[in-house]
Order: C-alpha cells, then structure tokens, then sequence
C-alpha cells in the first residue's frame, strides 16, 4: 500500500498498485465504492497484463483517510489524484474510470494535462444536476447531518447487499459531500471539458442504462461512445471482456 498526503492538514489518500511497463494504468472507482474490488480482476487479465497499475481510492472512501474538513467536491478529489499520481512519479498515464471517479477523471484531465494521455469512462456524470433517479441526488437529497445520523443506515439497506459491501467502507459525511459535489457538478462541467479535451477518449455505456444522452455532441468532438450489450452501469461485473477489449485499445 501506498499514500500521499493531499490537504495541509496530513490527510492521505492510498491506493494499491501492481508493478509494470508505462503509461501507467490508474483506476478511480465510483460514489461509495472501491477502485481495487472494480477493477483489480480486469487490470489481472491476460491482455491487460505487463502495465503498472494503480488503484486509487478517493478521499472518503476504501483505505483513504475521510478528513471532516474536507469539502469533497470534484475539483478537491481530483488534486487529490494528482497528489498521488505526483507521488508515484506517475505522468501520461491511461485513466479507467467508473462513475463518479469518471467525473474526477475528467477534472483531473483539465486541471493537470500532464497526468493524463487516455480516458476510458465507464457511465461517468458528465452533467450537474442529474435525475432525482440519480444514486447521488438521492443522497444529496437529505441535508449533511439528517443523512449521517438517520439516512446512512436506510441507503445502506436500500442499494442491496452488493453495493452496500463497499459503501459501508465509505464515511458517512464524506459519502454525502461527495454525492452532493457530484451533482453540482465542476466549472466548466464536465461534460464540456471532455468535449474540449484533445486525448484519446472512450465512453462505455450498459444498453440496460439507456441511451447515452448528448451522444452525438460526444462523437462530434470525437469521443468514442460504446453501447455493451447485455450491461448495465458496471460495466466492468457485467461483461467483463467487453470492458477489457476496450481498455486494451480492441474496440
């Protein structure tokens, strides 16, 4: 396990990392969940393997520290990254990318350049404001201490057995700053930014979550949108080597 400190106050986030040839692969899980139980049977695969890759657990969640002063919006969890990546001596490296962690990615990528040559997104939040069928506008919906004394336990229940085995490692008061910076969303938004970016940009939607809204906008600035039959929001549970041929660069 490594750590870096990311605020002034000693605060570190962690991740695990394999050993391997650069670019680096850098994994960042979603709202509630941990970029090592997502994403380290696809970074084990035979095509992917030979890379060095990081699984980084954002501030709140997983192995990171949860500092109550920390206001977990997008922009913080993305210096956060950086941090890391600084720390690792990481530069240019491929981001995967699921959910929320998608959002950061895609901040990271506009505030630190350097860091990041590739972004495979798996259903990221590209817009502020989601649908109040949105995971996090459900959260965000209670006020800060009304969901760490009341609510917490009650999502905890209601996401089921399988997401709930990772957001129960997430602080409460964390897990709700985040969703509520997730849905206010970064300046520029995100998705904007990542119809500015000039890297190589892959999209990955499950066809149970719906058409993609704004695709063509994506394609048009030349992000490649990939529907996966058969899946739904993880991707990466749901058909596995279809998340890996994309990750290899096969799709």
């Amino acid at each position: 396990m490594k750590q870096a400190e990311f605020d002034s106050k000693g605060s570190r986030i962690r991740w695990t990392e394999v050993p391997g040839e650069e670019p680096a692969r850098v994994y960042l899980h979603g709202l509630g969940s941990v970029s090592a139980v997502y994403h380290a049977h696809i970074a084990a695969r035979p095509e992917l393997a030979g890379r060095r890759s990081l699984f980084v657990d954002l501030p709140g969640h997983g192995i990171s520290d949860r500092p109550a002063h920390f206001g977990y919006t997008l922009e913080e969890n993305a210096d956060a990254v950086a941090a890391a990546l600084d720390q690792a001596g990481v530069t240019g490296a491929e981001l995967i990318a699921h959910s929320m962690g998608g959002a950061v990615a895609i901040v990271l990528a506009h505030r630190r350049p350097d860091l990041v040559s590739r972004l495979v997104l798996t259903e990221a939040n590209l817009d502020a404001f989601p649908p109040q069928t949105a995971a996090s506008s459900g959260i965000a919906a209670y006020g800060e201490d009304e969901f760490v004394e009341e609510q917490y336990a009650r999502v905890l229940e209601a996401v089921g057995p399988l997401w709930a085995a990772t957001m129960r490692l997430a602080d409460p008061r964390a897990l709700h700053r985040s969703a509520v910076g997730l849905r206010r969303g970064s300046d520029p938004v995100m998705r904007t930014i990542l119809e500015g970016l000039t890297i190589d940009r892959v999209y990955l939607q499950g066809e149970h979550s719906g058409e993609l809204p704004g695709r063509e906008g994506l394609e048009a600035a030349g992000v490649r949108v990939v529907t996966v039959p058969g899946a739904g929001h993880n991707v990466m549970f749901d058909d596995p080597d279809a998340f890996v041929a994309t990750v290899a660069g096969r799709i």
